[in-house]
Parts: structure tokens; C-alpha cells; sequence
């Protein structure tokens, strides 16, 4: 089996468990850009691999990964191919035909849906043994009594996330997301983005703040009204610096003055430009305060 080094924790975790149980695992490296490359595939995959698990889309970096050309070699050499889609359903565009994957996950809070709710795509022909067995609920893959509230609102989050899209129009998410950036670059000298500078999700930046401790940061503009996080969201209160920002090269002390900020199809110039102004105010207010180490 196979992976890569910069999963979210839910894919992540399972596979050492199945490694102890006898599967052999390799976990894939990324570049400085946090992107899995073709030829580290190549190296790694065998006539007897069964699975390759490769994200759409980084959840703290946004980088986005080229599963279509990952998934045609891991076809050839007859491995099933899943990918983590969560981070990506709903801010681009996503067709499993095209992106040619055998299983594709999504999760409804992602795009302003109900949480505890989620879809797995699962390519025809493709036989799975259920989750969970019982009364054969959701075609026999995953038994017990449906979550219809939950359905119906990620049923309609579907139906509206077409006008979140990366589209380059004025006031979208994607230039929203490039005046922040723009901002705290002017702000910070030596500010670096943190991923691809194009190939990411629209809505996603990652910075590395010199001598500036993001959970220090994150704390003092959230009193400000300004919620953001210094790493995956999903690890909130574990004082390890990042998985996926170590992977790409950064120095754990880099990892620890790295922020992130996800924007929303519902945010708008005027919060941006208050996020700047008020990250101005905090910095001049603060500095000391946050100093940590020169992360250089």
C-alpha cells in the first residue's frame, strides 16, 4: 500500500495500522512546494500493490496534487486508486471520470454543510467490504439508519457550491485570498507563502512568518474577530508542529511561525482589508509579545 507523507491524519493513521497487521507500506515524499511527483511513485509501486492513496488537494497548504497522472500509473500496474477529495469538493471543480480514480472521499462541512456528514464515490464494479454490517443500508456498504437531515443539507450545500468555484472575477474567494497574501507580504518582510503559487485551491494560504510564533498570533487576533489557525485545524491543541509543512522541507521552528487562512464563499473585500489593517495594529501592538525565533 501506498501513501503520501502529507495525508490528512484520517488516511494517515489507518495505514500503520494495516502495516502491523502484515501489509507493506510506503509513504510518498512531496517537494518544497508540498507536491507528490510522478517519479516518486514510479520508484515505489510493485506488481503487488493494492492501493494507492493520494489527496486532491493539501488541507493547509491547498496545494493540489496531479491524481489523474497518479492514478494512470497506479492503474498500470493494477493498484486501486483512492483520493482524499474533502479539502477540494466544492472550491474546484472535480470529475471522477477525468481525474480517472477508483474511489473519491468528500465531506459536507467543507463546503458550508451540515458536519458528521460525508460521500465516497466508488468507481462501478468495484466490490468493498462493508463498514459496518447489519440492516445493508447505503447499498450494503455502511448499515444503520441514515442521517436524512444530514443528507438534505449536503444535498443542498452541493447545489450551491458551483458559485464558489475558483473563478477569477472581482470579489472571488481566489483574489481575496491574493490581496491577503499581498498584505501580510507588505506587512512582514521575509513573509513566505507556503505551497504552489498556482496550482492550490482558491480559498487556502499558508505563511511562514519570521521570528513570529503562530499560536501566539492566532490568539491575539482572535480577539480581534479574526479566526484563523497555525496549522491543520484538525490538530488543534497539539503543540507538534505539522506534518505536511515538515515533509516540505521546513524546519520545525519554520513550522511553528507558519499560519494559515481559509476563506469562505461568503467573505468579502471589506473583511479583508480589516484583517490587514487589524493584523497592522496587532503586529505594531504585540510584536514583542509574539516574538519567538528567527525562523530564517
Amino acid at each position: 500500500m501506498i501513501t503520501s507523507s502529507i495525508e490528512h491524519p484520517a488516511v494517515l493513521a489507518p495505514f500503520p495500522a494495516l502495516a502491523a497487521e502484515g501489509f507493506d507500506l510506503s509513504v510518498l515524499p512531496v517537494n518544497r512546494n508540498g507536491v507528490v511527483e510522478q517519479e516518486s511513485l514510479m520508484e515505489v509501486i510493485r506488481p503487488d500493490t493494492l492501493l494507492v492513496s493520494v489527496m486532491l488537494a493539501n488541507n493547509e497548504t491547498g496545494a493540489l496534487q496531479p491524481v489523474r497522472e497518479l492514478a494512470a500509473i497506479a492503474h498500470e500496474h493494477g493498484a486501486v486508486f483512492h483520493t482524499d477529495a474533502v479539502q477540494a469538493f466544492g472550491k474546484i471543480p472535480i470529475d471522477v471520470e477525468e481525474l480517472g480514480v477508483d474511489l473519491l472521499a468528500v465531506s459536507a462541512h467543507k463546503l458550508h454543510g451540515p458536519k458528521g456528514v460525508g460521500a465516497l464515490y466508488v468507481r462501478k464494479g468495484l466490490q468493498l467490504d462493508p463498514l459496518i454490517k447489519g440492516g445493508g443500508q447505503e447499498h450494503g456498504m455502511r448499515s444503520g439508519t441514515e442521517n436524512v437531515p444530514g443528507i438534505v443539507g449536503f444535498g443542498k450545500a452541493v447545489e450551491l457550491a458551483p458559485r464558489g468555484l475558483n473563478s477569477r472575477a472581482p470579489g472571488s474567494v481566489a483574489l481575496l485570498r491574493d490581496r491577503l497574501e499581498a498584505g501580510i507580504h507588505e506587512l512582514i518582510s521575509g513573509a513566505r507563502r507556503n505551497g504552489p503559487e498556482r496550482e492550490r485551491l482558491p480559498n487556502t494560504l499558508n505563511m511562514t512568518l519570521p521570528e513570529i510564533r503562530g499560536e501566539s498570533l492566532v490568539l491575539f487576533l482572535d480577539r480581534k474577530g479574526i479566526a484563523f489557525s497555525s496549522g491543520s485545524a484538525c490538530q488543534s491543541g497539539n503543540p507538534e508542529p505539522s506534518h505536511a509543512l515538515l515533509a516540505m522541507g521546513l524546519t520545525p521552528a519554520e513550522a511553528h511561525c507558519s499560519v494559515r487562512f481559509s476563506l469562505g464563499a461568503w467573505n468579502t473585500e471589506e473583511e479583508i482589508r480589516y484583517a490587514i489593517e487589524t493584523f497592522s495594529e496587532v503586529l505594531r501592538e504585540t510584536r514583542s509579545a509574539v516574538r519567538f525565533v528567527s525562523c530564517r
